[in-house]
């Protein structure tokens, strides 16, 4: 049994069993990937995959508990290899960061550009997409951390710490009958055509929940991931915009009126997660702290000891986060 055996039939995994895709990604040829996955079954006496001719169309029984065994110890190895880095190169290395367009357009620039200043030598990648895939990367170990609002909690095997409170506003052109109101109320934003996020994302879940409590339905006829595009078709006329607070700006968007709408929407949390078992180098820390000064070294290592996620809320209930 090799450790390259053992990356071969994760990562076949994860490109959804396509060995091409897994092949290229790589760097190595589909036929030796195939070759030293059979050999690997031929030494267990065990099936990992099941085929049909030369594809493979499912993982088995035994085969999903040897992956992610597999995981585990890839993981460790790689655990080995920060623990030596940390002694002997402590300021260099590499961070990956997989984020929502908000947080990484708004939230995160000047704690970044501190990072970078703190750490020069240290590379830094940011991977945007949905939190579904920003939980996966995380939890696959392609990123170090994943920052998101939502999605994070369909992963077992992440440890995920809360950063901060945010809440929404309401955005309309300049003399919209909304902007004429002292405070707007889910009846009236109910009678306006909606422009928001798409289902998943930035917390757009306490929009739909908030009118379902007042027994109306939003009119929603757009959405996107991207707050600015959301701001891009309010501007057009398509309708009122309902966004993240901390993306409509005092000095870029003055053309738009900002309503908060903290009264209408249950605030959301956003949380930095990382897969249980990671050796955490010593600048990963210090960007958590950077990010959420709340989230020094000291408590995130009692954080990974606790033994499960309601633990470590219970951690953090008494904890004044801040708040966008």
């Amino acid at each position: 049994m090799k450790l390259q055996q053992l990356r071969y039939i994760v990562e076949i995994l994860n490109h959804n069993l396509n060995v091409s895709a897994t092949a290229e990604s790589l760097f190595t040829s589909q036929p030796g990937i195939s070759k030293q996955v059979r050999m690997l079954e031929d030494e267990l006496g065990v099936q990992i995959f099941e085929r049909s001719g030369k594809h493979l169309t499912s993982v088995t029984s035994p085969g999903r508990e040897i992956i992610n065994i597999a995981q585990q110890i890839l993981g460790q190895v790689e655990a080995i290899r920060a623990v030596a880095s940390e002694y002997t190169l402590p300021d260099q290395g590499k961070l990956n960061i997989a984020t929502t367009h908000t947080q990484a357009r708004y939230a995160l620039p000047p704690v970044i550009h501190n990072f970078m200043q703190r750490y020069p030598k240290v590379t830094l990648h940011m991977h945007q997409g949905s939190p579904e895939q920003i939980s996966d990367a995380a939890a696959k170990g392609k990123a170090d951390f994943a920052i998101a609002t939502e999605a994070l909690h369909l992963y077992n095997d992440l440890i995920m710490l809360p950063c901060y409170h945010w809440n929404r506003s309401i955005i309309t052109p300049m003399g919209h009958p909304l902007a004429e109101l002292k405070q707007v109320t889910i009846d009236d934003l109910a009678k306006y055509p909606i422009v928001t996020y798409v289902h998943g994302f930035t917390g757009r879940s306490e929009l739909d929940k908030a009118f379902k409590k007042a027994g109306k339905t939003p009119n929603v006829v757009f959405t996107a991931t991207d707050a600015d595009v959301i701001k891009t078709y309010v501007r057009m006329g398509l309708g009122v915009g309902v966004l993240a607070s901390m993306a409509v700006s005092q000095y870029e968007d003055t053309d738009l009126v900002n309503i908060p709408a903290g009264h209408l929407f249950a605030p959301s949390t956003t949380k930095i997660g990382f897969r249980k078992g990671t050796f955490l180098r010593g600048y990963m820390y210090d960007f958590m702290e950077g990010f959420a000064p709340h989230l020094q070294r000291s408590v995130v290592e009692i954080a990974i000891r606790l033994k499960s996620q309601d633990e470590i809320d219970e951690l953090f209930n008494d904890v004044e986060l801040p708040t966008w």
